[in-house]
C-alpha cells in the first residue's frame, strides 16, 4: 500500500465527521466512514485493493482498538449497574429468546441457514454507541440504570458468542485460546488493581512518563492488545475477542485519563477510521443491489431487532427505553468482518447486515431523542 493510497484511506475517512457534524442528525461517525471505503472500494471506484496483506494487517490493528474502545464503554465498574444487573440480565434474556425465534424466522423465510448468526445480531446491543447517547440528555433513574445493565449484558455475551456461530469449526483451538485469553484478562484485572492501590508508585510512574514523555501506559497498553491478538491469532480466532477482552480490563480497573486520550487519538485519529473504511471498501454493494431479496433481508434484520427489544417491556422497560437498545452497531460490524475473512456470508449477505444496523441506528437516535431526564 502506498503512501498515496494511504492518504486516500484518511481523505474519505472524513466523511465520517462530515456526516456527524450536524448534532441533530446523531449519524454515527463510522457511517461516513463505511460510505468512503463503498466509494474508492469493490463497489465504488475500485482505487484500492481491500485484500492487500498490509491494508488487512492495519485493517486488523483499527478493528483490535475499536473493540477495545467498545469494551472500555461497558460499565462493569459500576456498582449501580452491578445491583441492577438481575433486571438487565432478565431482560437480555427476553430480548434473546424474542431474537431466535425472528432470526430463525427470517432466516427461514430468505433461505440463507443463518438463523444463530441473525439471533445474535437482532439481540445485540451497542454500548458504544446507545450509552453515549443517553448520558449526553443527562438521563437517571432506576429504569435507566437497567437500561445500561441490559445494553452490556447484551453486549458482552453477543460479542463473545459471535465467533461461535459465524465459524462454529469443530477444532478446540479456538474454544482453549478464547479460555486463555479470558484468564490472561482476569490475571491482568487482579494485577492493575492491585498496582492501582499503591497510589504513590502509580502517581510517580504517571507523573514520569508524563515528564519524559514515554508514553508508558500507552505502549503497555498496545503491549497487552498485541500479546492478546497473539492468542487469538494462534488459536484461530478473531482479534475481536481479544481487543474486547482487552477493553473490559480497561473498564473493571478504571481507564487512566491520559490513556484514554491516547487511545482515543490513536484509534479515532487513525486506526479506527481506517478499519472502518477498510469495511467499506471490502463489501460488495453491487451484490446487493442486483439481489432485491438482500435489500428486503437488511431491512427485516432492522425491523427484527426493534421488535425484539420491544420484548423487553414485559420486564417493565419503557418503550423509548427498549427501542434505543435496539441501536446495534459493533456486532453487525463484527460479523461483516468476520463474515469477509471467513467466506462465510452469501453475496448481498453482508451489505443486508449494514442495512439493518444503519435501520437501528435512525430507530435508536430517534427513541433517545423523544427520551427526558428522569428524577
Amino acid at each position: 500500500m502506498s503512501f498515496l493510497l494511504l492518504a486516500l484511506v484518511v481523505l474519505v475517512g472524513l466523511l465520517g465527521p462530515l456526516l456527524a457534524a450536524r448534532a441533530a442528525w446523531r449519524v454515527p461517525v463510522v457511517v461516513g466512514e463505511i460510505l468512503g471505503g463503498v466509494l474508492i472500494g469493490t463497489t465504488g471506484f475500485q482505487l484500492v485493493d481491500a485484500h492487500a496483506d498490509d491494508f488487512q494487517l492495519l485493517a486488523n490493528i483499527g478493528f483490535g482498538l475499536t473493540m477495545v474502545v467498545a469494551g472500555s464503554h461497558v460499565p462493569v465498574a459500576d456498582s449501580a449497574v452491578r445491583r441492577a444487573l438481575l433486571g438487565g440480565v432478565l431482560g437480555a434474556v427476553v430480548v434473546g429468546v424474542a431474537a431466535a425465534l425472528l432470526g430463525t424466522a427470517i432466516a427461514a423465510g430468505f433461505g440463507t441457514g443463518h438463523a444463530a448468526l441473525y439471533a445474535v445480531v437482532i439481540a445485540s446491543s451497542s454500548a458504544a454507541l446507545v450509552l453515549p447517547m443517553i448520558q449526553s440528555l443527562g438521563l437517571k433513574g432506576a429504569s435507566f440504570t437497567r437500561l445500561v445493565a441490559q445494553i452490556a449484558v447484551a453486549d458482552v455475551v453477543c460479542i463473545v458468542v459471535l465467533p461461535v456461530v459465524i465459524a462454529p469449526g469443530t477444532s478446540l483451538w479456538p474454544v482453549v485460546g478464547a479460555v486463555a485469553i479470558a484468564a490472561a484478562a482476569i490475571v491482568l484485572t487482579i494485577v492493575l488493581r492491585r498496582v492501582g492501590r499503591q497510589t504513590d508508585g502509580r502517581e510517580r510512574f504517571h507523573a514520569y512518563s508524563e515528564r519524559r514523555r514515554f508514553a508508558l501506559e500507552l505502549r503497555f497498553s498496545l503491549l497487552a492488545l498485541f500479546a492478546f491478538a497473539a492468542i487469538a491469532q494462534f488459536a484461530t480466532l478473531s482479534i475481536m475477542l481479544a481487543g474486547f477482552a482487552f477493553g473490559l480490563v480497561l473498564a473493571a480497573v478504571g481507564e487512566p485519563r491520559r490513556l484514554a486520550r491516547q487511545l482515543f487519538g490513536l484509534t479515532e485519529g487513525f486506526f479506527g477510521p481506517l478499519f472502518f473504511v477498510w469495511l467499506g471498501a471490502s463489501v460488495d454493494l453491487r451484490a446487493i443491489l442486483a439481489q432485491p431479496s438482500m435489500i428486503l433481508l437488511g431491512l427485516a434484520l432492522g425491523a427484527a431487532a426493534v421488535l425484539a427489544h420491544l420484548a423487553a417491556r414485559a420486564t417493565g422497560l419503557p418503550v423509548m427505553q427498549a427501542i434505543a437498545a435496539a441501536g446495534q452497531l459493533g456486532v453487525p460490524v463484527a460479523a461483516v468482518t468476520l463474515g469477509l475473512q471467513t467466506g462465510s456470508l452469501a453475496p448481498g449477505e453482508d451489505g443486508a447486515l449494514l442495512v439493518g444496523a444503519v435501520v437501528t441506528v435512525a430507530f435508536s437516535a430517534w427513541a433517545t431523542g423523544r427520551m427526558r431526564p428522569g428524577p
